[in-house]
């Protein structure tokens, strides 16, 4: 390969589009992209801190969905988008993540798991808004999990999915393995026996 295509070839890839995702995008991106990695964030972490009116729940009744919330760091998911669909692949992100508008939309330095730094497009918690939950006590994470669903689904299947993929790329959260053991055990419990 010449040096003018190899040079040609790098600023394509730097053109390209990261994404970070800490909830659902980790698990169901929902677009295609070039590559993916586990990745860290500092400055935030991963909260069940937005009330669901929509994915997950409804505003009578509100599931709970992730958010990135001021302090700590977050470990998930980065994703490379070919430059050329960047423009298309926002817009599908702007769909998902700003039904409401409780995100902002930020792009954010994280660094990949082979050490390179990247800046990536992330929606963190608009602590001002009416769906910000902020920290909640166990029981009522359960009873608001419990009681969503939303376009997405059943809000314990979005709890249950994201614990298990933290697990598969080796993240200990000990608050969301302990919820997804209680939200297991309601699916499989006596009163669920047919």
């Amino acid at each position: 390969m010449t040096e003018e295509r190899l040079a040609t070839q790098e600023r394509l890839v730097a053109d390209d589009l990261w994404v970070f995702g800490y909830g659902s995008l980790m698990w169901r991106p929902g677009f295609r992209y070039e590559e993916c990695h586990r990745a860290e964030l500092l400055g935030f972490h991963r909260a069940l801190c937005v009330y669901s009116y929509v994915h997950r729940g409804t505003p009578d009744c509100p599931g709970l969905v992730m958010g990135l919330d001021r302090g700590g760091a977050c470990t998930g998911m980065a994703f490379r988008v070919a430059a050329g669909e960047a423009e298309a692949v926002i817009a599908y992100l702007r769909a998902r993540e700003q039904a409401t508008l409780v995100y902002e939309e930020r792009r954010l330095k994280i660094t990949l798991e082979d050490g390179r730094e990247v800046e990536a497009l992330t929606y963190v918690v608009d602590r001002e808004h009416e769906q910000y939950a902020g920290r909640l006590p166990t029981e009522e994470l359960l009873r608001l999990i419990r009681q969503g669903v939303g376009q997405s689904g059943e809000n314990p299947e979005y709890v249950i999915a994201t614990a298990a993929h933290l697990q598969e790329i080796g993240v200990a959260d000990p608050l969301l393995d302990g919820l997804s053991r209680a939200l297991t055990a309601d699916e499989t419990g006596p009163d669920r026996a047919s």
